[in-house]
């Protein structure tokens, strides 16, 4: 049976045919994470949800933990994850209540802990030229065009710090980058997926059109949650439509990425680090 970790908003697990359900309490070698994980079988792949920002939204984006909801989901099993993010969009073409499946990121964050080798006096460095797993996005399409969602294959992902939204000019300046969303959340979420060695996909659903647009209301808060509900149950479908079509994990490039990836010598990793890496990395220690 393949696993599947989904991280997102609070209601996802509240899914008609969700069996064996169950909740998680985790600790980390990092902290805890946002939130218990809720568990669950569904056409016969388990599902391992995570509400990102915690029962209730208590975390803002900066305020995550995002090491420990990443380490949580891995320890529990997780072989995959799917990211469900509200996003803006910056491109015309991109309407509000469209799924755009992003392929790429661009990192605008900053007091953010981007990786797990920090403070632990051993380096690693893992290839993230492509952050989002072909395979898992494939998987995420052809579920939404079963299901007749308007979705985006491609697509570049500005993650910016939030929580204010953008200026117009920041707004203005990602879009004359060429990039098709603008989210909070995605990032370090992907690079800490990419160093656990779990292929990562996302789910970005329009909520507004940022502030660029000169003929739509400023984004504001009323506007997106006008299309969370909705947003909710469109993800619901994919999940359970996609279901029939999870990639075999061992396939991915993304688990094996640090199998060459730390280049600190054995000799010097301390039995602390060892420890706190262990549910990572053990097998490269």
């Amino acid at each position: 049976m393949r696993t599947l970790g989904v991280i997102g908003g609070s209601g996802l697990y509240q899914m008609d045919g969700l069996a064996d359900v169950r909740e998680h309490r985790v600790t980390t070698t990092y902290g805890e994470p946002s939130d218990v994980v809720v568990e669950g079988v569904l056409e016969g792949v388990r599902f391992l949800f995570l509400p990102r920002h915690g029962r209730g939204h208590r975390l803002a984006p900066h305020q995550i933990n995002y090491r420990a909801n990443i380490l949580a989901l891995k320890q529990l099993g997780a072989e995959q994850l799917v990211s469900v993010s509200a996003v803006g969009s910056m491109k015309e073409t991109i309407h509000p209540g469209d799924v755009v499946l992003v392929d790429q990121f661009i990192d605008r964050t900053r007091q953010r802990s981007s990786t797990f080798f920090e403070d632990v006096g051993v380096v690693a460095h893992v290839s993230f030229g492509d952050p989002i797993d072909k395979a898992l996005q494939e998987a995420l399409y052809r579920a939404a065009v079963e299901i007749g969602v308007r979705a985006h294959k491609g697509g570049t992902y500005v993650c910016m710090e939030g929580p204010q939204f953008s200026t117009r000019a920041e707004s203005n300046l990602y879009r004359s980058w060429g990039v098709d969303v603008i989210g909070m959340t995605n990032l370090p979420e992907a690079k800490l997926a990419r160093e656990a060695e779990l292929p990562y996909a996302t789910i970005a659903l329009a909520t507004d059109y940022d502030c660029w647009h000169q003929t739509e209301a400023e984004v504001t808060v009323e506007a997106v949650m006008a299309l969370v509900a909705e947003n909710v149950r469109k993800s619901q479908l994919m999940l359970r439509a996609m279901t029939k079509y999870v990639p075999d994990p061992a396939v991915s490039p993304a688990t094996t990425a640090l199998r060459h990836a730390i280049l600190t010598d054995r000799a010097h990793i301390s039995a602390d680090a060892r420890l706190k890496l262990a549910p990572l990395a053990a097998q490269y220690l």
